[in-house]
Formats: structure tokens, C-alpha cells, sequence
């Protein structure tokens, strides 16, 4: 595909050499050799059913792979659900589609391949059914088994300021070129009203919107999100090409259109000037960059394990729960 990157193996164990162990794009090459087809053939079928989806899997290998590392903790159910906290309820989605991929799997090769493998593969396949760049993914993660709610209600949210997401990130080994290329992951899918309507109204305390927000788009935004309207009501993250991976979120940035306030502050801020802001204008410019780093961010991201081969953990037969 046009502008794609397509990163060699070297530079993959390369990046990959910082997690606490290695993980091998080629580790299922013998024991379930069609694993990349059968998951990339489910996505492609969940997102011709959902378009959405494509967000909503790679919003959940995020979620994921911040609490206890790339371990599928998320996919748990249970008390301590990850799925029950804050930023979790009621809007992550797409655990109906880990389940199938894994059925898919498990009917060719039973018994192998873990479901935090499983989620980063989707993760990844989504970027790319979505006109997004293309990197071999490195594999070898163990299931974890438990779940961990409190640190879930932790994970960076949209209305901190950028030193606070920026301290998140690095406290699992990422930077804040890293807060830059993954917020680009917002170049697609929705979000809902609860998490940016208080940039229309009052967010200053004295009754104004948020001052960074452009005027055209907080109209229309206002008629999304009433005060007092339902905060369900959902817009697109990026409205130029809602469900595009491309590098029109940052161009957004620069016209002040960015939707979330975690958006915005990446260029607009005081922090900015020094730290993110001229990444965020050179992303603007050339996809082929954006591209280039977002792919070496999600390799550092999905590094992010304690867990596996030889390590604590399973390869789960049913995402939801432990093994028996």
C-alpha cells in the first residue's frame, strides 16, 4: 500500500531488544504456521461488519499492554475485571471479535497460541486493513493470570496534562515521542461525548470553552453534546477521514480540531513548545514519518510483558477466564 513501512526483521529484534525478553515474529512458524492469515482473514471480517472496530481493537491491546504489560489481562472476566474500570466501562469494545479470532485459531492449532499473541496480531491488522503501515509483529507473550483493576482506573487519561500522560508512558519504558506517534492511533474511530464535553462550556471554571478549540468545530460540537445532553452521543476522533490511518490527526492539531483535550495539548500547550509540538508539526507534514515512528512505538509498546515462554503464565484456551 502507498507509504507503507515494512520494517526488517533486524531492526524489529533490534527494538525488541529492550523488553525483559525476547519475543520472535517467527516463534509459531512450525507449531501453528497459518496464524497471521487466519487472524488477519477475522479482522478483515470484523471490520467489514463494524468499521468502528479497527479503533476499538487497537484502543484495546493499548489498554491492555499498560496494565501488567501485553498479557491479555484485559480479556479477563471476573470481580477485578480491567473490563469494569473507569475507562473501560462501557466503551471498550471488541472482546466478541478476540473471541472469535481465538476460536479460529484454536480450531488450527489447539493449544499454542496465547491470547495476548492473539490481540496484538488484531491490533496490528487493523492499522493495516485501515490504509495504515505494515511491521512484522514480534511474538511469544504467555497469557497472565489475573486481572487488575486499580491499575486500569490508572491508565493515561484524556483529561491530564501532558506531563502526567507523558510520566505514564514512561513508567512502562516508553517517551514522549511515543505519547506523539501512538496518539496518532486517533487518526480513527469515535469517542464519546463524556470525555470531551467539558472543553464546550466551562472548561476554564468561568463558563468559556476550551480556548484551544477551533470555533467551527466547537459549534458543531456543541450540537453533538448539548449541556446536559447524554454523554453517550459519540463524534469522530478525526472527522477529515474518520475511518482512515493516515496523518490528517496531526494536521488537525494544527487548526486547533483536535477533539480530546489529551489531543490538543500535544501541540497547543506550554509544555508543548519544548517537548511534543515539533514532532506533532512534522507528523503534519510527512505520513511516511508518522508511519515510520507509529510502527517503532507499537514494537516498544507491545514489548511491554513479563510474561513469556519458560516464564509464569498459560496460553489460555478461553480469552475471558484462566485454565483449569
Amino acid at each position: 500500500m502507498r507509504g507503507h513501512v515494512l520494517l526488517t526483521v533486524f531492526t524489529l529484534c533490534m527494538l525488541c531488544s529492550g523488553a525483559k525478553a525476547q519475543l520472535n515474529p517467527n516463534i509459531y512458524a512450525k507449531s501453528c504456521p497459518y496464524l497471521v492469515p487466519i487472524v488477519r482473514r477475522q479482522v478483515m471480517n470484523a471490520l467489514k461488519a463494524d468499521t468502528r472496530m479497527a479503533a476499538s481493537l487497537i484502543r484495546l491491546h493499548f489498554h491492555d499492554c499498560f496494565v501488567n504489560g501485553c498479557d491479555a489481562s484485559v480479556l479477563l472476566d471476573g470481580d477485578d475485571s480491567e473490563k469494569l474500570a473507569i475507562p473501560n466501562l462501557n466503551s471498550a469494545r471488541g472482546f466478541d471479535v478476540i473471541d472469535t479470532i481465538k476460536a479460529a485459531v484454536e480450531y488450527a492449532c489447539p493449544g499454542v497460541v496465547s491470547c495476548a499473541d492473539i490481540l496484538t496480531l488484531a491490533a496490528r491488522d487493523s492499522v493495516v486493513l485501515s490504509g495504515g503501515p505494515q511491521w512484522r509483529v514480534a511474538l511469544g507473550r504467555k497469557d497472565g493470570l489475573v486481572a487488575n483493576q486499580s491499575s486500569a482506573n490508572n491508565l493515561p487519561s484524556p483529561f491530564e496534562p501532558l506531563d502526567a500522560i507523558t510520566a505514564k508512558f514512561v513508567a512502562v519504558g516508553l517517551n514522549a515521542a511515543d505519547v506523539v506517534a501512538l496518539s496518532g492511533a486517533h487518526t480513527f474511530g469515535q469517542a464519546k461525548c463524556d470525555v470531551f464535553s467539558n472543553r464546550l462550556f466551562n472548561f476554564d471554571g468561568a463558563g468559556s470553552p476550551d480556548a484551544t478549540l477551533e470555533t467551527t468545530l466547537l459549534s458543531d460540537l456543541r450540537t453533538v453534546c448539548p449541556a446536559g445532553g447524554s454523554g453517550n452521543q459519540t463524534a469522530p476522533l478525526d472527522r477529515n477521514s474518520t475511518y482512515a490511518f493516515d496523518n490528517n490527526y496531526f494536521k488537525n492539531l494544527l487548526e486547533g480540531k483536535g477533539l480530546l483535550s489529551s489531543d490538543q495539548i500535544l501541540f497547543s500547550s506550554d509544555l508543548a513548545v519544548n517537548t511534543t509540538k515539533r514532532l506533532v508539526e512534522a507528523y503534519s507534514r510527512s505520513q511516511y514519518l508518522f508511519f515510520r515512528d507509529f510502527t517503532r512505538s507499537m514494537i516498544k509498546m507491545g514489548g511491554i510483558t513479563n510474561l513469556v515462554n519458560g516464564s509464569s503464565g498459560e496460553v489460555r484456551k478461553n480469552c475471558r477466564v484462566i485454565n483449569n
